[in-house]
């Protein structure tokens, strides 16, 4: 398979430096701390669509998702409810702080929750690790005494990339505790035992013990130790990583160096993803801050394939901005375009960019169990502008489906329509969430009630623009047969009466939705009943 795309590239590269295996494992992974983002998600498909491209390869692929709910709880996030409640659980680890929804079993689980149902419906299916049931459970006593043997070079791994006034000072231990009797993690390490007993205080509430690492719950490695040893533990050949990340001297830096000189693995191969903004919103997403924009919130305006279509035709390096006003618009014609041309509906300018074109396109749709699905043998899609969509709910007063028997009894295409009308109806939940949510109050409508006055008191003339419109246009609707005999109708019913097209377009528009402004005026006619514009206008 030759492609230029990203996902391909990525997936040959790890294929080389890993070598050929019977099964390899790509990995993605978040701290549930607060509501998980559009950045935390740009993650996850980038990890989905490398996973596909292997798939692709003929390769098997183990596709694991890291739920690090055993972090401790350190900052409430703005967005948050009960936000003294949540305060007064500052420090414990994440899954023992309560959901302050009341739905789930945590904080941390009504997180995953919202992730975990979210994603089936883009078509990515991870398998979830948990990893405060896996620290629990002792899974990671053996990677725990690993580090405790081999802390003194791991000291000096995290000082060879600090400055001087940063390197450790003192004892150092590459562990915190969960105290046993208050939850919190304000402890320190008092010894070790050079085996299996590892000692500690709690500064919080006095408590003083001795855990055996091979059965205590609260036992945790720090983060530049513990991902590296998780990197050994599931033997991960493929993991990105965020530009902080990748930073020189980052936690990737001295997480492949503790990989290999302590837990004998190489690093996984990996490349970096860059932030993710929002039109008209200032800097980076951030869960602490409560600045977020979660998948459920993007789904409700674009398509699962749109959404997918952002981060396949986007090379992950790439900063971008995800934008929730008229450049919608814009983004769904490109995403027609883009099928157009994988369909051979429209000629590409030459076969490089068809074959980037239909790769993006089959990486964007949803497929079963988690593969790209193959255009051999797929039906032709029916297509239907995003704009005029928008405009065909609104003129259904918001009603999806009288919106589409309309367009299906208007068509000529019903087998197409009723082939597609899944697709078609979920694109028109989303034109309407668009339109009544994010669109620009000029983009708005609402045809006016049968035998209405206009918006604003009209003139005599125009009153005579709109009865002339009426009798010579509307009238006669079905003998235009395309917008520009329309519209060539409409500019000699303005010469008529003797005024300017905009003139009467203004008047139109008054006298039908009440405002100076609105769609096309001649695809505007031709699409709404006949009947109905006679209706409206019957008393002019």
């Amino acid at each position: 398979m030759k492609t230029n795309h990203w996902a391909d590239e990525a997936a040959a590269k790890i294929i080389f430096e890993k070598g050929e295996k019977e099964l390899y494992t790509c990995a993605s992974g978040i701290t549930p701390s607060g509501t998980v983002h559009l950045g935390n998600f740009r993650e996850i498909i980038s990890v989905e669509l490398v996973v596909r491209a292997l798939y692709d390869m003929g390769k098997n692929v183990r596709f694991i998702y890291s739920w690090d709910d055993y972090d401790v709880f350190r900052k409430v996030p703005a967005n948050m409810p009960k936000q003294e409640e949540l305060k007064n659980c500052l420090r414990l680890p994440i899954t023992m702080v309560p959901d302050p929804w009341d739905r789930d079993s945590s904080y941390a689980r009504h997180h995953e929750v919202e992730v975990e149902n979210a994603l089936p419906s883009v078509g990515i299916f991870p398998e979830y690790l948990y990893q405060a049931q896996r620290y629990q459970s002792s899974r990671y006593a053996q990677g725990i005494r690993r580090a405790l043997e081999k802390r003194d070079v791991l000291k000096d791994i995290l000082d060879k990339f600090r400055d001087e006034e940063h390197k450790i000072q003192g004892e150092w231990w590459p562990v915190s505790v969960f105290c046993e009797k208050c939850s919190k993690d304000e402890t320190e390490i008092d010894s070790w035992d050079g085996e299996w007993g590892l000692s500690y205080n709690c500064k919080l509430c006095g408590n003083r013990e001795k855990l055996d690492i091979q059965k205590a719950k609260g036992i945790k490695l720090t983060w530049r130790v513990d991902w590296p040893m998780r990197w050994e533990y599931e033997k991960v050949d493929f993991e990105p990583a965020g530009k902080e990340h990748h930073s020189s001297g980052g936690s990737f830096d001295t997480a492949k160096h503790v990989c290999r000189e302590v837990y004998s693995w190489d690093a996984p191969v990996t490349f970096r993803y860059d932030f993710i903004g929002l039109k008209g919103t200032p800097g980076k997403m951030s869960s602490s801050k409560g600045q977020v924009v979660d998948l459920s919130e993007v789904l409700k305006v674009y398509t699962p394939e749109l959404t997918r279509y952002l981060f396949a035709g986007t090379r992950p390096n790439t900063e971008f901005t995800i934008s929730f006003d008229l450049d919608v618009i814009k983004i769904y014609e490109d995403y027609d375009k883009t099928e157009r041309i994988a369909f051979k509906m429209e000629a590409a300018k030459d076969d490089a960019a068809y074959q980037k074109e239909k790769r993006i396109y089959e990486l964007s749709q949803i497929g079963e169990n988690g593969r790209t699905p193959s255009l051999e043998n797929a039906q032709k899609p029916y297509q239907i502008p995003f704009r005029h969509l928008c405009n065909l709910i609104q003129i259904a007063d918001g009603d999806i489906d009288k919106t589409l028997a309309d367009l299906a009894d208007a068509s000529g295409d019903k087998d197409l329509i009723k082939q597609n009308f899944p697709a078609l109806k979920t694109r028109a939940q989303c034109a309407k969430y668009w339109v009544e949510n994010c669109a620009p109050e000029d983009f708005r409508f609402r045809l006016l009630p049968a035998g209405s006055k206009a918006g604003r008191t009209l003139s005599d003339t125009e009153k005579k623009a709109v009865k002339i419109l009426r009798d010579d246009v509307i009238c006669n609707i079905e003998e235009f047969t395309d917008d520009k005999s329309c519209a060539s109708a409409i500019y000699a019913a303005a010469e008529k009466v003797g005024i300017d097209g905009k003139a009467l377009f203004n008047a139109a528009y008054q006298a039908l939705i009440g405002k100076d402004q609105g769609p096309r005026l001649a695809n505007f006619l031709r699409t709404i009943s006949k009947d109905r514009l006679l209706s409206i206008l019957k008393d002019y």
